[in-house]
């Protein structure tokens, strides 16, 4: 199904429809797919749940059955406890009533999906978060031609262009090196970032091992099961002081300026997020080495996909929907915000 959703021409347009994507139904909550009685990411327990990845704004537990990829489900097992988990493949697809559901990579984090409906003529993406540009951590976003693509629009403002991810790497590494008696102490999102900044040294040559707090360890460990290389990992409460010397140090954001922090040698803070381009944000949270890394497409990515897949209209949700929406009218090209709930803050 993979090589077909990507290549396939936009389906038409059938004429008992009276408007297209008229059988989805978006809700504060999520979107509710009428011809399948499902939803899509809903933030609130549902009998039927459509996931495109982990991360608690698109995952919650509680749900009567869950539809998501095979990684996507061992995240949520381990976050929220076992789910009644039914696991769909990239490019694989299932029946759910008259609808067709596909699930192609997004390449946001470790099993995270775009979810292909088909329904009656007409072909809807909604592409949960994504990015574009190359991560060690997961499989790359797919385009699929589609008549509605449902894209987020986090980083939606032409401001947000983000750097080369090697160069901020780098930036990291001569830092390290330049401070032979510290450690770089980095806040990374538990689930993905984390698991992308250690990937992303290895990459680069850095093979030394990489202290971690206790709150990476759990989804560290999953990423490896998965066969993601993150090197040798060692837990900061079995280490002592001296032994972190020159070491990198990783921790979930919250933890940067927490006393946990102060069992450190001389930390110096750097944060790997998109949301590091905005200056004040660093500065709020007295990060001293900010890394513009995100695991969310930056303005470019966003409007040249849009442009690649070319879709009949676009609904924008999850961040600056009006800019995003400017845009795709400028163009001519049909476009709503959708004013989902989102926790954009959470994942980046």
């Amino acid at each position: 199904m993979t090589e077909a959703l990507g290549t396939l021409p936009p389906l038409a347009r059938s004429s008992v429809m009276a408007r297209l994507g008229d059988w989805l139904e978006p809700h504060p909550h999520g979107i509710y797919v009428a011809p399948a009685d499902a939803w899509i990411d809903p933030s609130e327990p549902e009998a039927r749940a459509l996931v495109t990845h982990g991360h608690a704004d698109h995952a919650r537990g509680g749900h009567g059955a869950v539809w998501a990829t095979p990684e996507t489900l061992a995240i949520m097992d381990a976050r929220y406890g076992e789910q009644a988990g039914h696991p769909v493949a990239y490019g694989e697809s299932i029946r759910m009533g008259e609808v067709e559901v596909g699930y192609v990579p997004a390449g946001h984090v470790l099993g995270s999906a775009q979810i292909v409906l088909d329904y009656r003529g007409e072909r809807v993406v909604v592409s949960g978060d994504y990015k574009r540009r190359p991560d060690p951590t997961c499989t790359p976003f797919q385009p699929v031609a589609c008549d509605v693509f449902v894209t987020e629009a986090t980083f939606a403002l032409p401001v947000f262009r983000h750097p080369d991810t090697g160069d901020e790497i780098d930036k990291l590494i001569a830092r390290l090196h330049a401070n032979p008696d510290r450690c770089v102490l980095v806040g990374a999102y538990a689930l993905g970032k984390a698991q992308r900044v250690i990937a992303e040294l290895r990459e680069r040559g850095h093979d030394a091992p990489i202290y971690i707090h206790g709150a990476l360890q759990r989804l560290c460990d999953l990423y490896a099961d998965h066969g993601v290389r993150l090197g040798e990992l060692l837990p900061v409460a079995d280490a002592r002081k001296a032994d972190m010397a020159g070491h990198v140090v990783m921790c979930p954001p919250g933890a940067l300026n927490d006393r946990w922090s102060r069992r450190l040698p001389d930390p110096i803070t750097a944060m790997a997020s998109g949301w590091m381009r905005v200056r004040q944000r660093a500065r709020q949270k007295n990060v001293e080495l900010p890394l513009i890394l995100s695991d969310h497409a930056d303005w470019d990515e966003l409007t040249d996909t849009l442009t690649e897949i070319a879709p009949k209209e676009v609904w924008v949700t999850h961040g600056r929907e009006e800019a995003l929406v400017h845009w795709c009218e400028q163009r001519q090209m049909k476009a709503r915000a959708l004013a989902l709930v989102g926790f954009e803050d959470e994942d980046d």
